[in-house]
């Protein structure tokens, strides 16, 4: 039995957007309940044949993952300029990425993603609410740290 912390605040998520921005960014600040997701990926497409057998064959699938980040995130306006800069070029930015949990030991790197959706500005409650920001990545790849 492995005795591992699993806390997530000593995590560390970087991004590079090396067309656009000069250096790689440690997002910061995340949400309260949530710093990042990604949904289970389908690896295999299956089908039944009609007389019982079930074939199987693997299928090559982006990964999603959406990041929140707290309204008073200095990570957001990163996120911003991405926006602000498909926008006014009218084309997508590739985002590199790399996420090290420090309590697991295990670093997930992450190639070719694009923003796929943002949300271009908080709701507003009792306080300014998270942003959250869909990336969709061509791979991850996980390893020891």
């Amino acid at each position: 039995m492995a005795d591992l912390d699993i806390t997530a605040a000593n995590s560390i998520f970087v991004i590079t957007v090396t067309s656009l921005l000069n250096a790689p960014v440690r997002l910061e600040n995340y949400a309260a309940d949530r710093a990042w997701d990604a949904p289970e990926l389908e690896m295999a497409e299956t089908e039944m044949s009609i007389d019982g057998y079930l074939n199987a064959g693997w299928v090559p699938n982006p990964v999603d993952q959406t990041v929140s980040l707290s309204a008073a995130s200095s990570s957001v306006p990163v996120f911003e300029a991405i926006i602000a800069a498909q926008q006014t070029a009218r084309t997508l930015y590739r985002i590199g990425g790399e996420i090290t949990l420090t309590s697991t030991g295990r670093k997930y790197t992450m190639v070719n993603g694009v923003l796929r959706a943002a949300s271009v500005l908080p709701a507003a409650g009792r306080v300014l609410e998270a942003r959250t920001f869909a990336i969709r990545w061509q791979s991850v790849t996980a390893a020891g740290v």
